[in-house]
């Protein structure tokens, strides 16, 4: 991949140590790629880490996460997006327990991440833990990633209704994280709907983007406490920094007890700048199309003029040949009673179909239809105050 100086989409990005006084444990990143094979088509990667551990451990995982991962996509030739995102989380996980191993004040941290990769127009996603990615789309906001949390396996198998989730003893008991001893499980499910499996789900992968949508990343300090139709609400009533530093400010009103980083990544309003423009063609293949473009025209041309002169040589011997005059007293004969009319054809006129301006955007929360894989808990929640000295 070749590093470019400018994304090809609308991005902003802010992150904020809310007002608990923690130190600021999130990380993130932006980066611009070009494709080695099609320079023109533009790729842009977003990463946003949420450190877990004590004694500034967590914003260590969170950067060597983020740092991780931005130097594997970076060296890869792109060509199979989300294949890379996976073995990237994993490098970035193993190189965290590696260094908590060899470091007694590292012990046990970790981190989650939620990666996006917008390749030309087309979305690739690939989350560990509990930061999110959104997708907004005209008036409708939809959570594409799924949290690695000890509720929403509760939500999911029925135990817990989102109200009660949200104000549980253990709403931050994370089961998938960086830096844990299993080999971690990159989640790269994309929800757009309740009812599709998680093979559907899969298969998402790759969707393609309208002009105008928004892709918002954030960490679990903003999804705590304020709710999805709020943050829709700031996204489409104030463009730009300042839709993120009024979700940023309404955390903090209400308690800001965690970090907040947000991203929003929205695509174009022209066309021509999202779209992944097509492969080209060799030059061989280019010379057989203009040979073969060429017989037929020249074909074309020597059948039309046959045509042509067949019709008019048909023409001249018709006017040429005497019509015979009809003899005194006879008559014409009288018409065949087999004959049979053709009846008037009937047109049948089908039913308009209402097209709609853009496709419809998903309204519903998504629901895997299996559980995430159990894995090591988080030893710290993400909320938990400094010890008192």
């Amino acid at each position: 991949m070749i590093p470019s100086e400018r994304a090809h989409l609308h991005i902003f990005a802010v992150t904020d140590a809310g007002i608990s006084g923690k130190d600021n444990e999130d990380c993130y990143a932006v980066s611009a790629f070009q494709s080695e094979s099609n320079p023109s088509l533009i790729s842009t990667l977003a990463i946003v880490a949420d450190g877990i551990g004590g004694h500034r451990a967590g914003e260590v995982a969170s950067e060597l996460a983020v740092e991780t991962i931005c130097r594997f996509v970076a060296a890869s030739n792109g060509v199979q997006p989300e294949m890379i995102l996976r073995e990237a989380i994993i490098n970035a996980s193993q190189a965290i327990f590696r260094s908590a191993e060899s470091n007694h004040e590292q012990e046990g941290m970790g981190s989650t991440c939620a990666c996006t990769w917008i390749v030309g127009n087309r979305l690739y996603t690939a989350t560990v833990g509990d930061s999110r990615i959104y997708l907004l789309r005209g008036s409708t906001i939809q959570q594409l990633s799924k949290d690695h949390t000890w509720v929403q396996e509760a939500i999911d198998s029925g135990a817990l209704s989102p109200n009660e989730a949200s104000e549980h003893p253990n709403a931050h008991v994370i089961r998938r994280y960086l830096g844990s001893r299993q080999t971690v499980v990159p989640d790269t499910r994309i929800r757009l709907f309740s009812y599709e499996t998680d093979e559907d789900a899969e298969k998402n992968q790759g969707m393609i983007l309208l002009p105008g949508d928004c892709i918002l990343i954030c960490s679990d300090g903003l999804t705590d406490l304020v709710s999805d139709e709020e943050i829709r609400t700031q996204i489409q009533n104030k463009k730009g920094k300042n839709a993120l530093n009024d979700l940023v400010a309404l955390a903090n009103q209400r308690g800001g007890h965690d970090n907040i980083t947000i991203i929003s990544m929205t695509m174009p309003e022209e066309p021509r700048l999202a779209v992944s423009p097509p492969a080209p063609q060799s030059k061989t293949r280019s010379r057989i199309s203009c040979v073969l473009i060429g017989i037929l025209l020249v074909a074309s041309i020597v059948i039309i003029g046959g045509l042509a002169w067949y019709l008019n040589e048909l023409g001249t011997n018709i006017q040429a040949t005497a019509t015979p005059a009809l003899e005194s007293g006879s008559t014409l004969p009288p018409p065949a009673t087999n004959e049979v009319i053709a009846p008037a054809p009937v047109i049948v006129t089908p039913a308009l179909a209402t097209v709609s301006d853009a496709s419809p955007a998903p309204t519903e929360t998504a629901q895997p239809g299996a559980s995430p894989p159990l894995f090591t808990l988080t030893p710290w929640p993400t909320n938990t105050l400094p010890a008192t000295p």
